[in-house]
């Protein structure tokens, strides 16, 4: 990680306000005086106006997401799922993947790039599961299209295959292995379909801990960490 990069990541400076602690000589590495922000750093002992510096350990958390809260850090019209948060916890993180305004249910938050990229890499294919309620009943060919893919309004291709799992007439298990804008409802709408509530229980090996009311929140587990 560059100097400046690492200057950032540990305390509250920009990076033009990094740019002039360096320029001042504020900045030491192993002691000695650093000027440029270029450096590479690989466990060297920095610091700040002699303030030893050190990255903050990676965060990742799971939030029951209510309805009405955006999957963002800040927005003029809608409350933030970061506002569910206590500030100091909130600062710096970011939604690994989104849920829509109205969508309840599992969101991961991180300040882990890496692992959020891993996330929501198609590569990976982390499975999301969602229940479903619908406006009507299911068509009887519906689980066979969604297997075999929907062509959607505006998409190249049609989506990967989705199993499906019927729980009563209108209620239904679905999961996809995508997350395209407003996919879920799309797929339905595609059926003749539509979804009236939508609520994510799981994206991997990650599942929406059942002890969270809306808007609670927790660490995740090394297991869940090391899922994705």
């Amino acid at each position: 990680m560059r100097l400046d990069r690492f200057l950032c990541e540990t305390t509250e400076l920009t990076r033009s306000l990094a740019k002039k602690a360096l320029h001042r000589g504020e900045v030491t590495v192993d002691g000695l005086v650093v000027k440029k922000g270029d450096l590479s750093i690989t466990g060297q002992e920095v610091r700040l106006q002699g303030r030893l510096l050190a990255l903050r350990a990676p965060r990742y958390l799971m939030l029951h997401k209510p309805k009405g809260y955006l999957s963002a850090t800040r927005d003029e019209d809608h409350p933030c799922v970061l506002a569910l948060l206590p500030a100091e916890l909130a600062d710096g993180l970011q939604c690994a993947g989104r849920l829509d305004l109205d969508t309840t249910g599992l969101l991961l938050l991180t300040d882990d790039g890496q692992w959020s990229h891993r996330l929501r890499s198609p590569k990976k294919a982390c499975g999301k599961v969602y229940r479903v309620d619908l406006a009507e009943p299911l068509a009887e060919d519906a689980a066979a299209r969604l297997e075999a893919g929907i062509m959607l309004h505006g998409e190249a291709r049609p989506t990967l295959p989705a199993t499906l799992e019927v729980l009563a007439p209108t209620r239904v298990l679905l999961t996809i292995q995508e997350g395209k804008y407003h996919q879920v409802k799309r797929m339905f709408a595609a059926l003749g379909n539509r979804v009236v509530a939508l609520h994510r229980l799981q994206i991997g090996g990650i599942r929406l801990d059942d002890s969270l009311a809306e808007g609670g929140w927790r660490h995740l587990t090394e297991e869940e960490i090391a899922a994705i």
